[in-house]
């Protein structure tokens, strides 16, 4: 295995750790090139169990044969950049709280028709943009028995790297692809959709028909507006969660968690 110590940021090699974008790691134009970050020993393994392959590792000098032996073990042929703690610091922009970082290969997209081929229970993500709630809402996903999760292509990427790390690398676990048309794409494969919204006429969570039905699509909308009003209109049910003293909703990652345990698979 390649161990390459680093004395300065301008190293080659090193620039998919700090100066490439979000944008720039993805590829857009060559997607099949683009490359995400693993931050953790522990959401490194869980990535590498499933499947993901490393293309890099950036590993502060004690995690080689510590934290990280077993991942370094692992690699292979790949470059392994390492150097000092503040040299690191410097040139990700913030302390290593777990010292490693792993380039990986991002994989090819799963038509919709194979992520949804078993599933019974999926989550439509619609526009969250917010990195956070990506990784908070996969992580429900994986704990309470989600089997798939869609997201609208105004929706956060979820091989972000601050939602890898809040996900706790639940990314990983639960199938996704990205979804065009949420209704017509969902009503092809089978599903009954439940635009997640507090209406006039919506629904309580706990509405007995719901938990009869054999194959549903839950939408999340957006942290602020909620979802469209043509998501709604075309929605089979409207479903809120039941408020009390007065609060008007709850944030888009909690209102997944409690509509994924309440409209789990019976």
């Amino acid at each position: 295995m390649p161990i390459i110590h680093i004395t300065s940021l301008d190293h080659p090699g090193i620039e998919v750790f700090s100066t490439l974008t979000e944008a720039q790691l993805r590829r857009r134009i060559e997607p099949d090139k683009g490359v995400f970050i693993a931050e953790s020993p522990k959401v490194i393994r869980v990535a590498m169990d499933a499947g993901y392959v490393p293309q890099a590792l950036l590993c502060e000098e004690r995690h080689i044969t510590g934290d990280a032996a077993d991942i370094v073990e692992r690699c292979g042929d790949i470059p392994i950049y390492t150097g000092s703690r503040e040299l690191l610091a410097a040139l990700t922009g913030y302390t290593l709280t777990r010292g490693v970082l792993c380039a990986m290969l991002r994989p090819e997209m799963p038509p919709l028709s194979t992520v949804l081929k078993d599933a019974r229970r999926v989550v439509v993500i619609d526009s969250v943009t917010d990195t956070t709630n990506i990784g908070a809402i996969f992580r429900s996903a994986a704990a309470l028995g989600i089997d798939a999760v869609l997201l609208s292509r105004t929706a956060c990427d979820p091989l972000n790297r601050r939602a890898v790390r809040v996900s706790m690398g639940s990314v990983f676990l639960v199938p996704w692809t990205w979804v065009d048309n949420i209704e017509e794409e969902l009503h092809a494969e089978g599903f009954t959709t439940a635009a997640m919204a507090l209406t006039d006429d919506s629904v309580s969570i706990d509405y007995p028909a719901l938990k009869s039905i054999q194959r549903l699509a839950i939408i999340m909308g957006t942290e602020g507006d909620g979802l469209a009003h043509e998501v709604i209109r075309a929605a089979d049910y409207v479903v809120r969660i039941p408020m009390a003293h007065g609060v008007d909703s709850l944030n888009v990652a909690a209102a997944a968690a409690v509509a994924f345990w309440e409209l789990r698979a019976q």
